[in-house]
């Protein structure tokens, strides 16, 4: 019953109409915070929160953006399609996100310059790193690459062999997931789910030279490494996502992980200590969606976004955060 409805609900119901309603209004203020709960939350506090509806950028549609990419020396941000599409915005941040425009989009491509087939492109993880170059990591067939910024790859890096094997996977929709950048260890990236030969709950950080770092995933089921960033002391932040059905609630959790607080002494670390930053359960009044992408803007300040996999009832949500209590 509509009169039965809280204020927070009634709010959120509003803005999903309007923006339906005008759907190439761009980047509109929205509200996924349940009624009570105010910016600060746990160990974050919310700076800003857009919802993005824009139909086609420079003839490429956009939808299920999959990750984020932040370039400090051009203020740029890019979002990463899974279907193999790069856009990139002028954003400007303060307290709040000042500004936000698309300025353009292209398709990926492979070495060659050809597009990529259709199995070869779902792109998932993004991130800058050496000399400011920008890296990309495909589940289906896995790889990860160097891409300039018209999006034709440059360079193509030689996997772990544990990554290497596609039957290693869980499945090919399974696999290289998140990607980071980390001044000490290069090129990071996680699978979605553990690969076969671990337990489903350890997950696990690989670089590119064979050092590993395993911690645990959330007790939520179906709980999955989805992104990952570097923070300001070199730990990673790691969002992950529990999805099992639509009986079942949605659960994004914000989870700080030690690289140097882990059992064991070789390349292969275990039991990495690990902290929930913030946790959002619809269940408990949180109007999100399925957020897929993570990256770090300034000290302790992050955007993240979700995929809407091209679904009329879902949203593309941009949240602006700031990491409390660092130092803990």
């Amino acid at each position: 019953m509509i009169e039965k409805l809280t204020i927070s609900t009634k709010r959120y119901l509003l803005l999903f109409a309007i923006s339906t309603i005008f759907g190439n209004g761009g980047a509109t203020t929205t509200d996924i915070t349940p009624d009570g709960v105010g910016s600060r939350y746990m160990d974050i506090k919310i700076l800003d929160q857009k919802l993005l509806s824009y139909s086609d950028i420079s003839h490429q549609h956009f939808s299920e953006i999959s990750d984020l990419a932040y370039d400090k020396k051009s203020k740029k941000l890019y979002m990463l399609s899974d279907q193999g599409i790069l856009f990139d915005y002028k954003i400007i941040l303060d307290k709040k996100i000042e500004e936000l425009s698309p300025q353009g989009a292209v398709v990926l491509k492979n070495i060659g310059g050809k597009e990529f087939r259709r199995w070869r492109r779902d792109s998932e993880g993004m991130t800058i790193g050496y000399r400011d170059r920008l890296y990309i990591s495909f589940e289906g067939r896995a790889k990860i690459g160097y891409f300039s910024r018209d999006g034709i790859m440059k360079k193509r890096y030689p996997l772990p062999p544990k990554l290497k094997n596609p039957k290693n996977y869980r499945s090919q929709n399974k696999s290289l997931e998140a990607l980071a950048w980390h001044s000490k260890y290069g090129l990071l990236t996680a699978t979605e789910w553990p690969l076969k030969r671990y337990k489903a709950k350890d997950q696990t950080i690989y670089s590119l030279y064979g050092r590993e770092w395993h911690f645990k995933a959330e007790s939520a089921k179906s709980s999955a490494v989805v992104a990952m960033e570097v923070m300001d002391r070199d730990h990673i932040l790691i969002l992950e996502r529990a999805y099992s059905g639509m009986m079942h609630p949605v659960i994004i959790t914000l989870k700080k992980v030690w690289l140097d607080q882990c059992r064991g002494s070789g390349k292969i670390k275990h039991d990495c200590k690990s902290r929930v930053l913030a946790q959002f359960d619809s269940s408990k009044g949180w109007h999100i969606d399925n957020f897929e992408g993570l990256t770090k803007v300034s000290k302790d300040r992050y955007l993240m976004v979700s995929d809407d996999n091209d679904n009329f009832y879902q949203r593309t949500l941009l949240i602006y955060f700031k990491v409390l209590n660092e130092n803990r």
